[in-house]
């Protein structure tokens, strides 16, 4: 298969391609464009930014061909040598997973917009692109001559997003013979010596732990955009991430958000792009692949991200410490987490995994999934006095999966994992991922084996602690944004109400000032434009408490000794 990419008025934002498929060998060819792409597990329908569409022979003659599904067509090539289909593409997406075109740059993620002809997946791709002469090109797929890229087969070359332009900045460092690439589109102020030396540091941390890097090259391909953005894609050998506002990438919350979202995305070269469930060997891109085991995908790849960074050095221990109690706190005031379990979470990513969907129904296989794998990783480590690891579980399915070219299975993952830790691990997954058991007292249990516990206080927030709910404020109104399930508030108040008074007095942003611990108000609010109003009491109950993972002051030597083989470091502010 080949593709022919061009444009003519960039600022309107239409990609032309020309797919050319030389002897399609059928009397009817089908053409498929994905209905997703890997790294989301939604159902995308990129062919709603195909504006034009028209087949033809190799000599320029129209063939008959009917649209089947919203994103297949089926095509008349009986006795046609070559078949061309020229259409075009809407470019104007601009996060980690889309396509964008302007004068500036050409940013293509290819499963978004390049077709296959079924019965050819496995087959060799070459993209020409039609660029400027000064346009380099950033991208993992090999390259001949400047402007041409090709790809082993269909499957490597939409897991290989590019940037073409002539504002590029380029970097490379190199990491056990493999040379890493890091490429950056947009206004760069970025400190570049430090950001080599904690590139290098993570890298190193993951590739010991995995006992080398599956591949010889790979390209971190960054969208510095001047607006706030925070988004990255996994990809076969690149990550694609974008991040803003670009002016603050030196400061420390922003430049931590770099090093998060890379270390995160560079553990997926092992676990989803080659450590796959059996459920997308290989990638069905006609209809969603549901999979139980999201937790480990996601979950895995978020915990081990920011271990990585604090084993590496570009994290200190408080570092690490403040991004997991952001995990913790974010799974904490999520309730969803009493009526849907991990793994039901991780199935329903197709559903609406994306998006808050309706109160109170889900997990997040990211948030969950870290906090198990964090609880697994220690439990590991316990009963095997660190001699093995959440580490020797991802190396065991890598080498006998990944590198077995095999996909595994939720069992399989349970029997990998029991295997390590020398007994079996039944229950912990039917407790904390097929059901719904909360984590806060084996969290609890588990972290003073590290010398850390989990500390809980009041919050000083009193329509949170003593109603149960919490608010937003914007322009000089405030919002209903949260509520806790059996609270007061949960009586009374549903999400959005706009709350205008308290014991008659009008709320702007002062309302912590107005109810100053008063356990009983009447509140005045907004719902669907009509003015109401209700008692809230409180009933003695606390809610929204705030817990944190902290160093316990009391651990012992050996606690100690475990937290440092554990993240490397034990010096905390």
């Amino acid at each position: 298969m080949r593709y022919t990419l061009s444009y003519q008025k960039p600022h309107q934002h239409f990609v032309d391609i020309r797919f050319t498929v030389n002897n399609p060998g059928r009397d009817v060819t089908y053409l498929q464009l994905p209905s997703w792409r890997p790294g989301r597990y939604e159902i995308q329908n990129f062919a709603k930014n195909i504006q034009k569409f028209h087949v033809e022979d190799g000599n320029g003659n129209p063939l008959p061909f009917r649209k089947v599904t919203k994103d297949r067509w089926e095509v008349e090539t009986k006795g046609v040598q070559k078949l061309e289909v020229i259409y075009n593409y809407y470019a104007v997406q601009m996060d980690a997973g889309g396509t964008y075109l302007d004068e500036e740059q050409l940013y293509v993620n290819f499963v978004n917009c390049l077709l296959f002809a079924e019965g050819h997946l496995e087959e060799e791709c070459r993209i020409d692109l039609k660029l400027p002469g000064d346009y380099e090109v950033a991208c993992g797929l090999r390259k001949e001559g400047k402007h041409t890229l090709i790809a082993d087969s269909y499957y490597i070359m939409v897991d290989s997003p590019m940037i073409a332009s002539n504002q590029l900045t380029h970097r490379t460092y190199e990491v056990a013979g493999t040379v890493f690439h890091l490429w950056v589109m947009g206004h760069c102020r970025l400190n570049w010596d430090k950001a080599l030396q904690d590139f290098k540091g993570f890298t190193e941390a993951q590739v010991k732990a995995m006992g080398g890097f599956p591949i010889d090259n790979y390209h971190f391909l960054f969208q510095f955009l001047p607006y706030k953005a925070y988004h990255g894609v996994e990809h076969f050998n690149s990550t694609i991430i974008t991040l803003g506002p670009d002016y603050e990438i030196n400061d420390p919350e922003m430049y931590k958000n770099l090093l998060g979202i890379s270390s995160h995305e560079l553990y997926h070269a092992w676990n989803i792009i080659r450590i796959r469930p059996t459920e997308m060997m290989p990638y069905d891109f006609t209809k969603e692949n549901y999979f139980t085991t999201g937790f480990v995908v996601e979950g895995v790849t978020t915990y081990m991200g920011d271990v990585f960074l604090a084993r590496g050095g570009a994290f200190t221990p408080d570092d690490y410490l403040i991004e997991l109690n952001k995990n913790l706190q974010r799974h904490l005031t999520n309730w969803g987490r009493f009526n849907h379990s991990l793994a039901d979470s991780s199935w329903d990513m197709w559903l609406d995994g994306y998006s808050p969907g309706i109160p109170n129904r889900k997990v997040s296989i990211y948030i969950k999934g870290c906090l198990i794998s964090l609880l697994l990783d220690l439990k590991i480590r316990e009963v095997t006095n660190n001699e093995k690891s959440l580490d020797s579980v991802m190396q065991i399915l890598n080498k006998e999966f990944a590198e077995q070219n095999r996909g595994y299975t939720y069992q399989n993952f349970i029997e990998v994992a029991s295997g390590v830790a020398g007994k079996p691990l039944d229950k912990f997954f039917a407790d904390y991922v097929t059901g719904k058991e909360p984590l806060e007292d084996v969290l609890d249990k588990q972290l003073k084996w590290a010398g850390l516990k989990l500390q809980s206080r009041e919050t000083g927030n009193d329509c949170a602690r003593l109603f149960g709910f919490k608010v937003t404020e914007k322009d000089n109104q405030t919002f209903v944004t949260d509520i806790a399930p059996f609270s007061p508030a949960d009586e009374l108040l549903v999400k959005n109400d706009e709350l205008v008074a308290l014991n008659g007095r009008k709320v702007t942003t002062n309302l912590p000032q107005l109810l100053n611990k008063q356990e009983e108000v009447t509140l005045t609010f907004f719902r669907n434009q009509k003015l109401q109003q209700a008692v809230l009491k409180s009933n003695g109950t606390t809610y929204f408490k705030d817990c944190k993972i902290v160093l316990d002051p009391e651990a012992g030597n050996n606690q100690l000794l475990n937290l440092k083989a554990w993240i490397g470091k034990v010096s905390f502010e």
